[in-house]
């Protein structure tokens, strides 16, 4: 008789043979109206254009995620993947710029339900996508309402997106702290969104440095900023990536500067985790994580006033 941890093990094994050079980031934020989404449309298209191939995976179940944004319908997610209603190939939405999404909000929900025989099955399906991807993006829920904070423990990278508004900062900061107190990542990369110039940026970049590293033993790395210009503006409201409306744009080229200094991280780790740790990561740590996002609010609020005190 078929042992499903036995058979488990061995797709992961041929997953990791096959999409060994497989780079994966997900992309969070501390609360809702950093930017999150955008951030991740255009990061995914400056990475498209630099001959890569994309796939997003979408958490976020509202009529304003990824999909919702771009003026795209999901008629399926990852839900019937796992239910084996649907191929995955087929629950995959093709977008003209050139990534692939997988609607993922309904799915992610009942992770921590599945069977050997269903995570297997998960990991097989992942591995069938053809042509192979070189890099998976993450558009996680917003804060700790995120079921895909398990995903983002040591398998691969996380790109916290954070603005100059002290909530977002207060809330990135809790972020840092649960993922890196959870048996997660102690390196972070941090993207500074909304902020006009480079040398406001640095500050609130080096101030969350100095408090993460002082208070949670926690690395953060800069990977740039993003200016609100008026074509970004316009590019949101036409639901399209300002990289392909508006290329030579302030905001396009800083998005295409953060993919690339991003690209280049995960790069320099490919062999931390790949597919290998991207598929253990889906199937083995997508429990129910710890809500204790009000307790980390209270316990990072003073802490944070470093960082607040010069951006209020």
């Amino acid at each position: 008789m078929a042992n499903p941890i036995q058979d488990q093990a061995e797709g992961l094994r041929r997953l990791l043979v096959q999409d060994s050079n497989l780079h994966a980031a997900t992309v969070i934020s501390g609360s809702v109206g950093a930017g999150k989404t955008i951030a991740v449309i255009n990061l995914a298209t400056a990475l498209v254009r630099s001959g890569k191939k994309v796939l997003i995976v979408d958490e976020n179940a509202s009529a304003s995620n990824l999909g919702g944004t771009l003026g795209l319908s999901a008629h399926r997610d990852l839900l019937d993947v796992i239910r084996r209603d649907m191929a995955f190939d087929k629950v995959l939405i093709q977008h003209y710029d050139g990534f692939s999404i997988l609607p993922a909000g309904r799915g992610m929900r009942v992770l921590n339900k599945l069977n050997p025989d269903d995570q297997a099955h998960l990991v097989d399906s992942f591995g069938s996508l053809t042509p192979p991807v070189d890099v998976i993006l993450v558009d996680a829920a917003p804060g700790h309402a995120s079921k895909l904070l398990s995903l983002v423990f040591p398998c691969h990278e996380i790109a916290v997106l954070v603005s100059s508004q002290p909530a977002s900062i207060t809330a990135a900061y809790a972020l840092i702290k649960h993922i890196s107190g959870n048996g997660g990542s102690q390196r972070f990369r941090v993207l500074v969104n909304k902020v006009n110039e480079a040398t406001e940026a640095k500050k609130i970049f080096d101030n969350m440095a100095r408090v993460a590293s002082r208070y949670l033993s926690v690395s953060l790395d800069f990977i740039g900023f993003i200016p609100p210009d008026d074509k970004l503006r316009q590019s949101i409201r036409r639901g399209r990536a300002v990289i392909d409306l508006f290329p030579a744009s302030e905001s396009a080229v800083a998005f295409g500067r953060a993919a690339e200094s991003l690209f280049n991280w995960t790069s320099e780790d490919a062999n931390n985790g790949g597919m290998r740790g991207f598929m253990q990561s889906l199937t083995r740590l997508a429990g129910d994580q710890p809500s204790h996002s009000d307790q980390h609010a209270r316990q990072s609020s003073a802490t944070i006033q470093e960082t607040r005190s010069d951006h209020v």
